[in-house]
């Protein structure tokens, strides 16, 4: 069992970053993958970003390529989305996920997280 916890979200404005976190115990691997989605009112869950806990890999949605960043801290277990040069349309809840391949099929996740709320104000 892995257990997720998502921390960071808020309101901000249009071109702004905010840093969201996502703090994990329980049985975490170098090979699994941790990825981060979102969804939107009334949109389907889409891929934002995955990395292994091992590092040396990333991939990135294409409607965050260039912007977004995820990274992680392995003392503390922690995965982060660091969210640069926010748009209105990045307005979501966001969700972070652990799994074993880095794809962009939620299906492919075995454990969520709850999920924290972002909103980008024009």
């Amino acid at each position: 069992q892995v257990q997720l916890v998502e921390s960071g979200g808020g309101l901000v404005q249009a071109g702004d970053s905010l840093r969201l976190s996502c703090a994990a115990s329980g049985r975490t691997f170098s090979n699994h993958v941790m990825g981060w989605f979102r969804q939107a009112p009334g949109k389907e869950r889409e891929f934002v970003a995955a990395t292994y806990w091992s590092g040396g890999f990333a991939r990135y949605g294409d409607s965050v390529k260039g912007r977004f960043i995820i990274f992680r801290d392995n003392a503390k277990t922690t995965m982060y989305l660091q969210m640069n040069s926010l748009k209105p349309e990045d307005t979501a809840v966001y969700l972070c996920a652990s799994g074993l391949k880095a794809v962009i099929d939620p299906r492919e996740y075995d454990y969520w997280g709850q999920g924290t709320q972002v909103t980008v104000s024009s």
